[in-house]
């Protein structure tokens, strides 16, 4: 079931085209399943346990959304694209059309979640400190936020540009973004370390020809090294993975925000 709490352009933030051609591809990629996993991880350390009512804000391909599902949460998932909330409807799962960027002028107020998660969603948003405040508001007293957002301004590529980033964050601006939410900051976290000198590597490399397709331009930077190439990069993402849950990282390509509203 598809319900509408406002509603938006979905290009104004993301492609909706690339949202719609590259759904194979990110979901064999392990970056997704790993951040996943590392949201459950985080989930579970605020004691958000399974049955919680959590809803994953930006949801995109539905990576999270199903791996909720799978752990027994009873998980809502929101997006701005009505064609990628098409392609996720089935019967018994709870889908919300909202744009965080506009009042959700049909979000009834008495629905509120143990957790709301938006990961990579600010970063698409111009208004990031209001977007916080509305995520903020979706969550009950006692509940969670998590954030996560692209971090260092230095590694801002094309394939951030593609997607339609405004931004990558250092933890201060990222920090900035919380003032004034209500809500009491728990941790910041930095999530992969080890691609940190892969990503300054690519900087420069693979620039997009005039009139190349930005759906294709996304699947260039998604593909995967030839065996064993898949299985060491999932092998990498679990050996940092106690790490980064710790939040004893030095660096990494994300941050992540756990959040908490007073109960």
């Amino acid at each position: 079931m598809i319900r509408t709490w406002s509603r938006g352009v979905a290009d104004d933030h993301m492609g909706e085209e690339i949202l719609v051609r590259t759904g194979h591809a990110v979901r064999r990629h392990p970056w997704w399943s790993a951040r996943a996993r590392l949201t459950r991880a985080l989930l579970a350390r605020q004691g958000v346990r399974p049955p919680a009512r959590i809803l994953d804000a930006g949801c995109g391909w539905g990576v999270t959304l199903e791996a909720l599902e799978a752990a027994g949460h009873r998980p809502a998932g929101l997006d701005v694209s009505p064609r990628i909330l098409a392609r996720l409807d089935r019967p018994g799962r709870d889908l919300i059309e909202a744009d965080l960027a506009r009042p959700l002028s049909e979000w009834d107020a008495t629905e509120a979640f143990d957790a709301v998660l938006a990961l990579d969603v600010i970063e698409h948003l111009d208004d990031d400190r209001a977007a916080v405040a509305t995520l903020a508001g979706l969550v009950a007293p006692g509940g969670t936020l998590i954030v996560s957002v692209p971090a260092q301004p230095a590694l801002f590529s094309e394939f951030d540009a593609i997607q339609g980033h405004r931004r990558r964050y250092e933890p201060a601006g990222l920090e900035r973004a919380f003032e004034g939410s209500g809500l009491d900051l728990r941790s910041v976290l930095w999530w992969g370390a080890w691609m940190v000198p892969i990503l300054r590597r690519r900087l420069g490399r693979d620039r997009a020809r005039p009139g190349d397709d930005p759906a294709e331009i996304y699947l260039r930077h998604l593909a995967l090294p030839p065996w064993p190439g898949p299985l060491a990069l999932r092998a990498a993402y679990a050996a940092e993975h106690p790490l980064a849950v710790r939040g004893i990282l030095p660096t990494g390509t994300s941050l992540f925000v756990v959040a908490r509203r007073e109960a």
